[in-house]
């Protein structure tokens, strides 16, 4: 389990749309990223990648996207 101590902002709808689009991420896998990102007060894209939801490559080009576009 990954716990900050600050809460974590709110998903952006662009960072939303690249999971849904870029990386083809169903509702569902959304939802439980989301939902875990709240209770741990995790980053989304860390919490995605710990349960396997995207792969390390895919979190390599979440963070790339999040630095030059997010």
């Amino acid at each position: 389990m990954v716990i900050c101590t600050t809460p974590q902002p709110v998903p952006s709808g662009a960072l939303l749309r690249f999971l849904r689009h870029r990386l083809a991420l169903s509702e569902s896998a959304l939802a439980l990223g989301i939902r875990q990102s709240q209770l741990e007060q995790a980053p989304l894209p860390v919490v995605l990648w710990r349960y396997g939801l995207i792969s390390l490559e895919q979190l390599d080009a979440v963070l790339a996207w999040q630095d030059s576009d997010g």
